[in-house]
């Protein structure tokens, strides 16, 4: 008979099955995994338990966390995991959750003038390379209930960790070989380089204007696009929308 410590390594390799009234109910909740066929809605729940049993939920400032809502951040930190599978939720392992907004006190540096400030910058998501994924639960049920709005905390944040899985976040994630790396650097420093000038001479853009902060920014902005708002995507950056479509699979959202 195995003792305690052996079924501890084994849980680690062979993560509890969600009950079905759990997972049921939780569909009911997510239209973004509602809408997968039934070979991905498998795939999407074995990645979910993995994900259960490999993370720790914190809640934080009084944030309640019952066994759905922590099923239903698994879901949607899973559905862009669906085509790389569970390695690609290595590397971290605490995710740390605020009943809504939180601040980080952060340092910004002038170039200009060589002066270090200290601000709150208020944010409803955040990705540590190595360290925790951090989500305003307030935001998260925002998604469930708006999924085709074109945002996704959790989706934005979890690009972030695909992005971190070679190094610090560069708008590249590890690709899969079917992915011929040039063709994604090109695609998207071409689409990042666009808006950025859009932005910069104040026009309307379609992608929203907060993806021209940075490359990595531009990837995750994309990435909630692909899942809520994939034909404005393909409107906006045909090129981007057909390679996310490789990498991430295909939209679950209404066309």
């Amino acid at each position: 008979m195995p003792g305690a410590w052996w079924r501890q390594l084994l849980s680690r390799f062979d993560p509890l099955p969600i009950p079905d009234p759990l997972w049921r109910r939780a569909l009911v909740s997510c239209p973004l995994a509602r809408r997968l066929d039934d070979a991905r809605q498998h795939a999407l729940r074995g990645l979910s338990a993995a994900f259960l049993a490999r993370k720790r939920f914190h809640p934080l400032a009084g944030a309640v966390l019952d066994e759905r809502i922590r099923l239903l951040i698994a879901m949607q930190a899973c559905l862009p995991a669906l085509e790389q599978g569970v390695r690609s939720l290595r590397g971290w392992r605490e995710l740390l959750v605020y009943p809504g907004e939180f601040k980080v006190r952060r340092s910004h540096h002038d170039e200009h003038s060589g002066v270090v400030s200290e601000a709150d910058d208020v944010l409803i998501g955040e990705a540590w390379e190595r360290g925790p994924l951090i989500l305003s639960l307030a935001d998260v049920q925002l998604d469930l209930e708006q999924p085709w709005d074109g945002y996704n905390v959790v989706v934005h944040e979890m690009a972030h960790k695909f992005d971190m899985l070679d190094g610090p976040p560069d708008g590249v994630p590890l690709l899969p070989d079917g992915i011929n790396r040039r063709d994604w650097i090109v695609a998207f420093q071409r689409a990042y380089d666009h808006l950025s000038n859009d932005v910069a001479r104040g026009r309307e853009t379609l992608i929203d204007p907060y993806a021209a902060e940075s490359a990595d920014e531009f990837f995750a902005v994309v990435s909630e696009m692909h899942w809520s708002q994939p034909g404005l995507l393909q409107r906006a950056e045909p090129c981007v929308a057909a390679l996310l479509t490789a990498y991430y699979g295909p939209s679950s959202a209404p066309t």
